[in-house]
C-alpha cells in the first residue's frame, strides 16, 4: 500500500513500538466499566427500584429534551445530503490519489448487511400492527391508519438513522484517513479542541462512546433474546422466561469469548454474509407465496407516501397532542437508539470506505441498506396488516401485538412448508444474534484502546471483558422491565453521545471549510516538472528524462542522494528563519526498503508536508528505454499534506527540487492566511 503523509503533530509510531495489541485507553476502559459495573449491580440488587428511577428519568428526558433529538436528527440528514450535493462530495476519504480498497460490488454488498438484524424481524410485524391499532393521533383500525402504519415504521428505520451512520463514519474516515488521526471518535473534535482530545476532553468523548454503544447493543440483544426465546417455544416448546433468555445470553458470551481467544473472526463474518441470504430467501418466500400483488402494490404506495410525508414526518413533535408515552416508545426510543449505534456502525463503515469520495459514501450508506429495509417491513408489515383486515383470524391480532416478537413467527406459520420457514426464520435471527453479539464487543474494546492502524483491533482480553459486560448488562436488563426497560435506558444513555455527535458534526464541517480553503489557494493538482536544464539544449535534456524509465534501485538512490540533501537544505534554512522543521525517511514496512523522504513543518493545526516517494507505474506503452524485459518503472511522487500531486520529480537537479518545494510552501503559506 502506498504510504501517505503523515502530519508533524500525529506522527506515525516506531515499528518496534507497534509489535502486540494496541495499548488500552485505562480513562476510558476504567470509567466505563464502572458505570456498567454500578448500574447493572444496582438492577439486581434492587430491581423494583430501578424500574421506578428509570421511568421517571425517561419522562424528564421526554419532556426537556425530546424537542433536541428531533431537531438534531433532521439537522444532521440535512447536512449529510447538503455534503453529498456541493463540491465536498468530491474530497476522497484518504489522500488524494487513494482509491477504494473494496470493489463497488463488495462494498455494496458489506453495505447491505449493515441494515440487517434481529431487530428488524422482530419490528417488521409488532411495529406496522402498533402503529395501525395505536396511531400516535387519529383513529385506529381504519385504511388511512393501515396505510400510515408501514410509513411510520419504514420512517423510524429509514433516512434519519443511516445518516446519522453517514454522519460517525464519514467524520471517523475523514479524519483518520485524510488526516492521519487515530480512528477514534475524539479525532472528529479536533478542529474544535485541538490538542485537548489527548486528555479529559477526550476521555470522556469515548466514553460517552463506549456507555451510548453498551446500551444500544444491549438493547438490540435483549430484544434478539425475547425474540429467539419464543421462537424456541413455537418450534420446541421451551417455555417463554427469563431461564431460557440467560441461557441464549450466555451462549452469546461464549461464542464471542471463542471468536476472541481462537481468531475465527473469519468464521463469524461468513455466518454473516450467510444470514444475508438467508433473511433474503424468506423474504422472497413470503412475496412469492404471499399475495404478491397485493405486496408490490403496498411497497410502491409506501415509498410514496413516505417521500411525500418526510419532511412533515422529520420535525413532528405532536406539540397539540398528548403523545408523550408513544414519542417515547417509538420516535425518540429509535432516534437515541441510532445515535447510540452511531460509534459502532460509523467504525464499520470507515473501515470500509477509504478512498471512496465523500458523495460515494453518503449515497451508499443512505440508499443501500434502506432498500433492503424498505423491502423488508413493505413485505413482513404490509402480510401481517393485510390478514389482521381480512377479520378472519382474531388470534393472529392479538400475538401480533404482543411486544415479545411472537406475531412474526404467527405470520410465517400461514405459508406453506411452515415448519420448514419456521425453522430457517429462527436460524436467520440466531446467526444476526451472534455475529451482533460478537462485533459490538470488538467495537467496545476498540473505543476503549488507542489504535495505531484503522485496520488494528483491540487485545482479545478486552473483547471478552466488553463481551461478560454486555450479557450482564442485557439480563439485568430483562429482569428489571423487559424490552420496554432497555428502550428507555437508550433514551438516557443517549442523550450524552448525542451531544457528542453534535460536535462531530461541527468539527467535520469546520475540517471540510478548512480543506476547501486550501483548495481555493492550491493550484491545479497536475503539474508540468521543472526544465532539466537551461539553454538550447534544454529540450533535448527533457526528451531523454522523460523517456529514461528507471527502476526502484536507481529511484531510491536520487532519493537519498538527490532530494534528501536538498529537503535537508530547505529545513535548515526554514529553522534559520525560525519555522521549526524536520526531514524523516519511511520505509515500506514489508521490505525494509527506503519509500519516502519527507519534509514537516511542526505547526500544530496545519503543518506543512512536502514527500518525494518512490511509486511504481506501468511503463507507457508509445515508447521509451525499458530495463530489461520489465514493463513497469519507478517515479518520484510528490506527496502533500492531502495526498499525491501526481507529478514526477525523477531526474530534478537539488536546485529545482528546491524550488519545486517552495512553490509549495508559498502555496501553503497562501492558505494560511485564510484561515
Amino acid at each position: 500500500m502506498t504510504a501517505q503523509p503523515e502530519t508533524a503533530a500525529h506522527a506515525p509510531e516506531a515499528p518496534d513500538d507497534r509489535s502486540g495489541p494496541p495499548p488500552v485507553r485505562w480513562p476510558v476502559f476504567v470509567s466505563a466499566i464502572i458505570a456498567i459495573s454500578l448500574i447493572t449491580a444496582w438492577a439486581v440488587v434492587a430491581p423494583t427500584h430501578a424500574e421506578q428511577v428509570i421511568g421517571s428519568v425517561v419522562e424528564q428526558v421526554t419532556a426537556g429534551f425530546g424537542w433536541f433529538y428531533i431537531l438534531l436528527a433532521t439537522v444532521i440528514v440535512g447536512f449529510v445530503l447538503f455534503l453529498a450535493m456541493s463540491r465536498y462530495g468530491n474530497i476522497r476519504l484518504g489522500p488524494d490519489h487513494s482509491r477504494p480498497e473494496f470493489s463497488t460490488f463488495a462494498w455494496a454488498s458489506m453495505l447491505f448487511a449493515a441494515g440487517i438484524g434481529t431487530d428488524l424481524m422482530f419490528y417488521s410485524v409488532v411495529a406496522p400492527v402498533t402503529q395501525y391499532t395505536s396511531p400516535p393521533v387519529g383513529e385506529g383500525g381504519t385504511a388511512q391508519a393501515a396505510e400510515d402504519a408501514t410509513v411510520w415504521t419504514l420512517f423510524h428505520y429509514g433516512l434519519t438513522g443511516w445518516s446519522m451512520y453517514a454522519l460517525m463514519g464519514l467524520a471517523l474516515a475523514y479524519f483518520a484517513y485524510r488526516m492521519n488521526l487515530p480512528l477514534a471518535v475524539r479525532s472528529a473534535l479536533h478542529p474544535v479542541f485541538g490538542k485537548r482530545i489527548d486528555g479529559p476532553i477526550g476521555h470522556a468523548v469515548d466514553t460517552a462512546a463506549v456507555l451510548g454503544t453498551i446500551f444500544g447493543v444491549a438493547t438490540s440483544l435483549g430484544i434478539g433474546v425475547v425474540f429467539l426465546n419464543v421462537g424456541l417455544n413455537v418450534i420446541f416448546g421451551v417455555p417463554v422466561g427469563i431461564a431460557a433468555q440467560a441461557a441464549l445470553i450466555g451462549v452469546a458470551v461464549v461464542i464471542a469469548t471463542a471468536s476472541a481467544v481462537s481468531g475465527v473472526d473469519k468464521g463469524i463474518r461468513v455466518l454473516s454474509q450467510l444470514n444475508v441470504l438467508l433473511a433474503l430467501a424468506l423474504a422472497l418466500w413470503v412475496l412469492l407465496t404471499g399475495r404478491t400483488s397485493f405486496l408490490l402494490d403496498s411497497v410502491v404506495m409506501n415509498v410514496g407516501d413516505l417521500v411525500s410525508s418526510f419532511p412533515g414526518m422529520t420535525l413532528e413533535t405532536f406539540a397539540y397532542h398528548d403523545t408523550t408515552e408513544w414519542m417515547s416508545s417509538w420516535t425518540l426510543f429509535f432516534w437515541a437508539w441510532w445515535v447510540a449505534w452511531a460509534s459502532f456502525v460509523g467504525q464499520f463503515l470507515a473501515r470500509i470506505s477509504r478512498g471512496r469520495t465523500i458523495r460515494e459514501f453518503i449515497v451508499g450508506v443512505l440508499v443501500l441498506p434502506f432498500s433492503y429495509i424498505v423491502m423488508w417491513v413493505a413485505i413482513f408489515g404490509n402480510a401481517a396488516l393485510d390478514r389482521i383486515r381480512s377479520g378472519e383470524d382474531d388470534a393472529f391480532a392479538q400475538a401480533a401485538l404482543e411486544f415479545d416478537g411472537r406475531g412474526f413467527y404467527a405470520l410465517l406459520q400461514d405459508y406453506p412448508a411452515a415448519d420448514v420457514v419456521l425453522f430457517v426464520a429462527f436460524l436467520t435471527g440466531v446467526l444476526f444474534y451472534v455475529t451482533s453479539a460478537d462485533s459490538g464487543a470488538l467495537v467496545m474494546g476498540n473505543l476503549c484502546s488507542r489504535l495505531r492502524d484503522a485496520q488494528e483491533d483491540c487485545a482479545a482480553w478486552q473483547r471478552i471483558v466488553w463481551s461478560v459486560a454486555t450479557g450482564a448488562l442485557t439480563l439485568a436488563m430483562l429482569v428489571v422491565g423487559g424490552i420496554v426497560v432497555l428502550q428507555y435506558t437508550t433514551i438516557i444513555m443517549g442523550l450524552p453521545f448525542a451531544l457528542v455527535l453534535t460536535l462531530v458534526l461541527w468539527g467535520l464541517w469546520r475540517a471540510l471549510r478548512v480543506e476547501g480553503r486550501r483548495a481555493d489557494t492550491s493550484a491545479p493538482r497536475s503539474r508540468a516538472p521543472a526544465p532539466a536544464s537551461e539553454g538550447p539544449q534544454a529540450w533535448r535534456d527533457r526528451i531523454r528524462r522523460a523517456l529514461n524509465f528507471v527502476d526502484v534501485p536507481a529511484a531510491t538512490a536520487q532519493l537519498l542522494d538527490v532530494v534528501q540533501p536538498a529537503l535537508q537544505d530547505v529545513a535548515d534554512e526554514l529553522e534559520a528563519a525560525g519555522v521549526e522543521a524536520g526531514v524523516t525517511r519511511g520505509l515500506d514496512q514489508s521490505s525494509g526498503a527506503e519509500t519516502y523522504v519527507e519534509l514537516a513543518t511542526a505547526a500544530a493545526e496545519h503543518p506543512f508536508v512536502y514527500r518525494v516517494q518512490v511509486h511504481e507505474s506501468p511503463v507507457p506503452t508509445y515508447g521509451g528505454r525499458m530495463i530489461g524485459n520489465r514493463d513497469r518503472y519507478a517515479r518520484l511522487e510528490v506527496h502533500l499534506v492531502d495526498g499525491g500531486q501526481d507529478y514526477d520529480v525523477m531526474g530534478h537537479t537539488p536546485e529545482q527540487l528546491i524550488h519545486d518545494c517552495l512553490d509549495q510552501y508559498e502555496r501553503h503559506l497562501d492558505f494560511l492566511r485564510t484561515v
